[in-house]
Formats: C-alpha cells, sequence, structure tokens
C-alpha cells in the first residue's frame, strides 16, 4: 500500500507538475519567440491554403520542453535511471533548434539544416544515447541499431505531423495514451511511463496555443524531441523481456501504436523515388495530411480524423496488451 501511495503521488506530481510549469512559462516563451522574430517559413510546396501560416511564430516546442525538465526536476526521473532518456530529448531538441533559428539566422534565405546534415547529427546524437541506455554494450550492437533506426524514424514522421493548427499535439496525446495503456497492461518496467506522463502535462498548454487559430507552432525543436522519445520508447516496448513484446501480439500492438507515425512518413520517400524514376507521384500530396486537403477537406475535419484514428490505434495497442496479459495469466496459472 505504501509502495502504490508512493507511486501515485509521483504520478500526480509527473502530470500536474509539468502542466503547471509548461502552462506559467508559456506565456513568457511566447513573448520571447516574437521578441526573437522566429517565424513560420511556409514551404511552396505546401497546400495553397497553408500561406496563412506564414510568420506564425515557431518553435513553441520549447513550451513542452520546459514542462518536460521542470516536471523531471520535480519527480526525480532526469536524474535517475531514465536520464539517458532526456538526454537523448535535449540533445534533439538542440538539433531542432539549430534549424528552426540558427541556420536561418546565419544564412537569411534558408529554411533550416539541408536533410543530410541533419540525419547526421540525429545519427550522431541517437547513437551516442543508444550507448547510454544500454550501458555501452558493444554486444548489444543490435540493440543499438535498432534504436537509432526506430529514433530516427519517429523523430522525422513526428516532425512531419507539425504543420496544421492542433495536429501535432492531439496526436501526441493519442500516442502517449496509447505508450501509458501498452506499457502498463505488459508490466514494461523498462518503459518511460512516468516521463509519458510528464510530456503529456507540458502538451496540454502548448496545445492551447495551437489549437486554431493557431498562434505558435511547434517547430523541429519541439516535433524532433518529441519524436525522439517515441522511438525510444518503440525500442523499449520491442526490447521488453515480457511475453508480449516477443510474440505476434507485441509487434501488433505496437505496429498499431504507430501507424498514424507510418503513414506520415513512409509515403515521403516513396513519392521522391517515384518521382525521380518514374517522374510521376504516387500520392497526390506528402506528407499524406496535406493529400486529404488537397483533396478538399477543411483543415480541422484532417486533424479531427487523424486524432480520432490514433486514439483508436492507441486502444486496440492497449487491447492486445490486456489481452496478451490475460493468456500469459492463463498459462501460468495452468502450469
Amino acid at each position: 500500500m505504501e509502495e502504490f501511495r508512493f507511486s501515485l503521488h509521483t504520478q500526480i506530481t509527473a502530470f500536474w507538475g509539468s502542466f503547471i510549469i509548461a502552462a506559467v512559462l508559456s506565456i513568457p516563451i511566447l513573448k520571447l519567440l516574437n521578441r526573437l522574430k522566429s517565424r513560420q517559413t511556409v514551404s511552396q510546396h505546401a497546400p495553397e491554403g497553408h500561406q496563412q501560416k506564414q510568420g506564425t511564430p515557431t518553435m513553441g516546442g520549447l513550451i513542452i520542453i520546459a514542462g518536460v525538465l521542470g516536471g523531471g526536476l520535480l519527480t526525480g526521473d532526469l536524474t535517475g535511471s531514465h536520464f539517458p532518456l532526456y538526454l537523448l530529448f535535449v540533445l534533439f531538441a538542440i538539433i531542432g533548434f539549430v534549424d528552426d533559428y540558427v541556420v536561418p539566422k546565419l544564412m537569411p534565405g534558408t529554411r533550416g539544416l539541408g536533410w543530410k546534415q541533419k540525419i547526421l547529427m540525429q545519427l550522431v546524437a541517437a547513437t551516442f544515447s543508444m550507448i547510454l541506455l544500454t550501458n555501452g554494450s558493444v554486444k548489444q550492437f543490435d540493440s543499438i541499431a535498432l534504436g537509432v533506426f526506430a529514433i530516427l524514424f519517429f523523430s522525422n514522421a513526428f516532425n512531419f505531423v507539425d504543420g496544421l493548427d492542433g495536429l501535432a499535439g492531439g496526436v501526441l496525446l493519442a500516442m502517449l495514451f496509447g505508450l501509458v495503456g501498452v506499457q502498463s497492461a505488459l508490466s514494461i518496467t523498462n518503459g518511460p511511463l512516468l516521463m509519458s506522463q510528464i510530456i503529456a502535462g507540458a502538451t496540454l498548454p502548448f496545445l492551447f496555443w495551437n489549437a486554431p487559430k493557431a498562434r505558435v507552432f511547434m517547430g523541429d525543436v519541439g516535433s524532433l524531441a518529441i519524436g525522439s522519445f517515441l522511438g525510444a520508447s518503440f525500442f523499449a516496448g520491442s526490447r521488453s523481456s515480457t511475453p508480449m513484446a516477443i510474440t505476434p501480439y507485441g509487434y501488433l500492438a505496437l505496429f498499431l501504436w504507430s501507424f498514424v507515425m507510418i503513414a506520415e512518413l513512409v509515403p515521403v520517400p516513396l513519392q521522391i523515388a517515384s518521382v525521380k524514376l518514374r517522374k510521376k507521384k504516387l500520392f497526390p500530396y506528402t506528407p499524406i495530411h496535406h493529400a486529404f486537403e488537397k483533396a478538399g477537406w477543411p483543415e480541422t475535419r484532417v486533424v479531427f480524423m487523424f486524432v480520432i484514428v490514433q486514439v483508436c490505434c492507441s486502444v486496440a495497442a492497449q487491447q492486445l496488451g490486456q489481452l496478451q496479459q490475460l493468456e500469459t495469466m492463463v498459462a501460468v496459472s495452468n502450469r
């Protein structure tokens, strides 16, 4: 009972502590972004309706970062065993800051880092963090490689989600809901459950400012950091010692939880390859949420649809976890 009370108190502190810190600091951060003239630069390839977003402040992910670091300190999670996760989060936030602010300021007229430079920086940061997460064991090369791939995949996939009013924050909350549910159902002890709740608390104040009509966007500083965390969480689930993680149920749960990220990222390189090799598009627009806009869907409908799909995927993933947990308990009791 005492252990449960301590755990519940920590979880309450995690969510509401990060929420309050992010909410209190959101206004000063927005004022700072306006003072720094950190503005959204809309791509010329984006749908026509996006031109009205030109000049909207970006780097709103700093609101989430402030809440996450504050929540991590309040709970002691930042200085505990999950320190490498927080380091990964900060390193990818720095890469995002360089892309959002440093490069455009030093090189006027550019939108940020080139994709090769960005991937290289992500590769170095992810590899360094994965070495720490696996205790630096060279024998775990396969784990490090899988973790690095997952981190790069999710960080760039989530980066594509940022751009529509409320889309990144809404999808993120649905993913965190699923992450907490799946890892709780499977008793995944190496999963970052507390950090998931910290990020969820810090996301709500950002979502308030990002709701239509958005007064700030997340920017790479936020989307890359959050995506790296999602990738590390995927890795933790796939490498867990619980029975769920090594059965088809486990992989199906992880696939369902990741479905929106897969749908956002995978069509992009396929589109590029098709245009270069066949001179034809495979999709009307990429990232895929733009294809629905191109088909005439209002932006709010696109956002609602993506969030609803992610909620459904998260619920299904959690239920698969509970099903596997039940089957494991039955198998153990019959021995």
